[in-house]
């Protein structure tokens, strides 16, 4: 899992550098859609788990966490397949949503998308058959920069609600002891993603051009949670 510590610390580099120059703008940004909030639900895309949630995984659930329990989003939607460990991304993220207090009934699981840009288009669609109208991304900063583009070629009505650094940090001290049980998450004889496709295979879906699933395809609600 060599590559898994690698990427995890790349994301871990570039959210901080992120955090420390972009504080001021990504207030600006949260309010500038605060008007708009609550939404019916926010998408959460996955991170590798391995052992325990990173830091990257961990401010991105206590991000929603915060959303939901101001009364921002009525629903979290954690999206991720098993990518690069064998356990499925979406499932865990959900697992420490609901340790740390948010209902089932609240939280949903999309587990297919493998890049950024898929986390986005099949959980929005996922959002609309679940008659969620009102939708946002709610991640870190960088991530919202990436994928921003992407969601306006495909004409995805969502709003972006970027991690304020500062709100998360907040809850760091309470949160630090908290673990799930990883049993369920596991998918058996797993292949991660580099083993599975190339380079410029990857690229192509890191940006976005490898989607499999159409938004007709995309209505498996018993993807819910319970």
């Amino acid at each position: 899992m060599r590559f898994l510590g690698k990427l995890v610390l790349y994301h871990l580099v570039v959210i901080g550098i992120i955090g420390i120059v972009s504080c001021g703008s990504t207030r600006t940004a949260f309010e500038k859609v605060k008007p708009e909030m609550p939404f019916d639900a926010v998408i959460v895309p996955g991170v590798p788990f391995d052992t325990a949630w990173s830091d990257v995984m961990r401010a991105r659930v206590l991000w929603s966490y915060h959303l939901y329990t101001q009364g921002l989003t009525k629903n979290i939607i954690f999206s991720g397949s098993a990518v690069y460990s064998p356990y499925i991304e979406a499932r865990i993220m959900a697992e420490y949503a609901k340790k740390l207090g948010v209902p089932a009934e609240h939280v949903f699981t999309e587990e297919r998308a493998e890049h950024s840009t898929e986390n986005v288009f099949y959980s929005y669609y996922m959002a609309k058959d679940l008659g969620f109208q009102k939708v946002a991304l709610a991640t870190d900063p960088f991530q919202s920069k990436m994928v921003r583009s992407f969601a306006k070629r495909k004409k995805l009505d969502l709003a972006f609600v970027p991690a304020i650094f500062d709100t998360i940090h907040t809850y760091y001290d309470d949160m630090e002891a908290i673990a799930i049980d990883p049993t369920g998450s596991r998918v058996e004889d797993f292949v991660a993603l580099p083993d599975r496709e190339g380079f410029w295979k990857r690229f192509a879906g890191t940006m976005g051009k490898n989607l499999k699933y159409s938004p007709e395809e995309i209505t498996d609600a018993k993807m819910k949670l319970n």
